[in-house]
């Protein structure tokens, strides 16, 4: 029974023990199972990405960006109508700086070793740029600037805000520097942060100028030595204007943006949109800012091919790039040069006079009066040095479009056509010149009693008076002696609607920006009515007095005045023309309608103002070969100049001059107009706006002769003026059609 109960327990035990190793081997097993199946899935998917994506991946990781450069090329040059170059570029050498992704430590080092070869000018590094390089310098000790407390204080201020509370700790740490520590940095300091700044303010994989004025050959020479040590610095040649006639036109011919000025910020969207980089140069003023897409060129492109951490690996030549396209101008350099110093030195002349204190300036324009080109563009003003104290002649050519005066009678041959078109006047109609008196005013009257006259000795006497009874007529009224003179106000509007036709009082449509239309008087009283038929309510530049006299030459026809005559193709070699890309056709902005007849009673006036005794020029033109015609002005006016303030509330009265006139007053090939404001007060007048004229149309006309004993003459007016008719008329046919449309 022991025995029995012995065995049963061994098998009892020995069978627990099989269960217990059966039992064990199999959780084993199904570990390894397990274990085996995740490795066959790792297996599996390192193989999905091995063999299905691999190639993906390998492109991912080798992935690299395209990034395209632009970079600036020379301006186009400017010629005069004649071929001589008025606007170049003059090669410079410089010195650059191009960020391919180096980090700031980096370029500081660079900076440094730059600093040791050339020379820079300290001067445009500015308190901030020295605390901002003193931190750098001082990373320890800038870091103390600002407490832990405060740096808590301003996390809970700008919580959540990283950027802001950055902006804020260094903010603070900029504000806690003294002028003691930046006393610290010394002179080889300041080159090394002038250079440094240099490199900041450039673009990434964008060519920045380090420095390209007064770069010795040795310092070029050096830098080139050393460009393996001066990783991202390069030596290249880049370029300035020159004006090969120096004052001469300048203002005219505009400004462009330095190196370091770039893109003017209002004008940044405009032109960043138009692939320009920010530091571009660009014009900043008429005609380099005028024809800027023109004279800007073609930028070189290159592609740079960089890594993901945007490491250059290689960089690819796009465009090589070309200069901008060159502008021949309408102008005559040297009739231009001959017109500037017959000015200045009437100018001086007119000094002399007494009562000349406030006299100071004088315009001249010359225009083809069928093109609307402009052959020379004058101006000069004397201007008195604020070191020195002594008086210095200025080119003034811009006053031409940028300033108006009352110019005088030389506005009355539009009087004239006025009152014709209105029907107040006929030709030859007959009024008697002898002083108005109109109740509680002073007396309005001519510079002489002349008796009868008709329209067209009215001009060539000047006759106020007769300008004044058209004037009336136009505004309905009817002229008693010492009586009020009621006018309907509309007449304003009848006589500047009518002088708008001929240019005076509107935009004449010169291809310059910032032209100035003039001033209109405010007051609808009857008296400035009569003021404004001659000349001496309403104020006009003297670019409108020579389109004015232009539609008078040409029997009508108001040209666009220009400056530009061509746009060319540029050309490498010894400054010559390339092929025309585009040629400014003449363009007639609006016709004068009227009868047949009208235009000749006026041509006739302006013809015996000039050529027949007793005309107001006749004394200075009377015996030209060249026969001009033309109208003489002088206005009584107030003051307001550059000493306006010494006056107070009263400004001095003054005599302003002008002159407009033609030649030859048969098939006339040049129109002029001439300003004087301020010419004098009181005293007698010197005559300067007709000296003037008679000189400045001498010289055009010798010029020309000159030109033809030399075999250079220039095409012959009468078939000119029929080549023009045939442009004129395809114009014409063109709006017909559009109109028909």
């Amino acid at each position: 029974m022991v025995k029995e109960t012995f065995l049963k327990e061994v098998c009892d035990t020995l069978n627990r023990k099989k269960k217990k190793k059966t039992h064990v081997p199999f959780r084993l097993n199904m570990l390894f199972f397990v274990v085996f199946l995740l490795f066959s899935m790792l297996i599996l998917r390192l193989g999905m990405v091995q063999i299905v994506y691999g190639d993906d991946y390998k492109r991912e990781i080798e992935r690299t960006e395209d990034v395209t450069v632009n970079s600036p090329v020379p301006r186009g040059k400017m010629f005069d109508r004649n071929g001589k170059v008025i606007v170049d570029n003059t090669p410079q050498n410089a010195i650059t700086f191009t960020n391919n992704g180096y980090k700031q430590d980096e370029m500081l080092e660079v900076a440094e070793r730059l600093a040791q070869l050339i020379e820079i000018n300290t001067k445009k590094v500015q308190e901030r740029d020295k605390k901002d390089y003193w931190i750098i310098k001082n990373p320890d000790e800038a870091e103390k600037k600002v407490s832990e407390k405060e740096i808590e204080a301003l996390k809970k201020k700008h919580e959540g805000e990283q950027k802001e509370l950055d902006k804020a700790i260094y903010q603070l740490t900029l504000d806690r520097i003294t002028e003691e520590e930046l006393k610290e940095l010394k002179e080889q300091d300041l080159k090394v942060l002038a250079i440094f700044r240099e490199f900041t303010s450039g673009y990434a994989l964008t060519p920045q100028i380090v420095k390209n004025k007064d770069v010795t050959p040795e310092e070029f020479a050096v830098v080139s030595e050393n460009l393996q040590l001066l990783p991202g610095v390069d030596t290249t040649t880049d370029w300035e204007r020159y004006y090969a006639f120096g004052d001469t036109l300048k203002s005219v011919l505009g400004k462009v943006t330095s190196s370091d000025e770039g893109i003017p910020a209002e004008q940044l969207e405009y032109y960043m949109a138009r692939d320009y980089s920010r530091n571009d140069r660009v014009g900043k003023s008429y005609i380099e800012m005028q024809y800027e897409e023109v004279l800007h060129g073609q930028k070189a492109k290159v592609k740079n091919i960089t890594d993901k951490a945007g490491n250059v690996l290689e960089t690819v030549p796009i465009t090589d790039g070309q200069r901008g396209k060159d502008l021949v101008l309408s102008i005559d350099m040297d009739l231009q040069k001959a017109v500037e110093q017959i000015i200045e030195e009437e100018l001086r002349a007119a000094k002399a006079s007494p009562g000349t204190a406030l006299l100071d300036r004088a315009y001249v324009l010359l225009m083809d009066p069928h093109t609307g080109e402009i052959l020379s563009m004058a101006g000069k003003r004397i201007v008195k040095d604020e070191k020195t104290g002594k008086s210095e002649m200025q080119d003034d050519a811009l006053g031409n479009i940028t300033t108006t005066y009352n110019v005088g009678s030389a506005i009355k041959g539009a009087t004239i056509l006025t009152g014709f078109k209105e029907g107040v006047i006929q030709p030859n109609s007959v009024i008697y010149d002898r002083p108005l008196q109109i109740k509680n005013t002073p007396v309005k009257k001519s510079w002489k009693n002349f008796g009868p006259l008709n329209d067209i000795n009215a001009l060539k006497y000047s006759s106020n008076v007769y300008m004044f009874e058209t004037a009336i007529r136009i505004g309905n009224g009817e002229y008693k002696f010492d009586r009020p003179l009621p006018l309907d106000p509309k007449g304003f509007d009848t006589i500047r609607d009518s002088f708008a036709q001929f240019g005076l009082g509107v935009r004449t449509g010169i291809d310059l920006p910032n032209e100035q239309t003039g001033f209109k008087g405010m007051s609808t009283m009857p008296g400035f009515m009569l003021d404004l038929a001659i000349g001496q309510y309403d104020t006009y530049s003297n670019m409108q007095l020579a389109q004015y006299v232009s539609v008078i030459a040409n029997g009508g026809n108001r040209m666009e005045p220009h400056i530009v005559k061509e746009i060319r193709e540029p050309l490498m070699e010894n400054n010559e023309l390339g092929p025309i890309v585009e040629e400014m056709e003449p363009k007639v902005l609006n016709r004068v309608e009227l009868e047949k007849g009208w235009m000749e009673r006026v041509q006739e006036g302006f013809r015996r103002v000039m050529q027949e005794k007793g005309g107001t020029a006749y004394t200075y033109f009377a015996g030209k070969e060249y026969k001009p015609a033309g109208k003489t002005g002088t206005a009584e006016a107030f003051y307001d100049g550059p000493e306006r303030s010494k006056f107070g509330k009263e400004p001095p009265e003054v005599m302003n001059l002008s002159l407009v006139g033609y030649a030859p007053s048969v098939n006339p090939e040049v129109a002029m107009a001439v300003l004087v404001p301020w010419a004098y007060q009181g005293g007698r007048d010197h005559g300067a706006n007709k000296k003037i004229g008679e000189r400045v149309l001498d010289a055009y006309f010798d010029l020309k002769k000159n030109r033809h004993e030399e075999g250079k003459d220039s095409e012959d007016p009468v078939q000119k003026v029929e080549n023009i008719n045939e442009v004129l008329e395809g114009q014409e046919d063109v709006r017909e059609e559009e109109e028909n449309e």
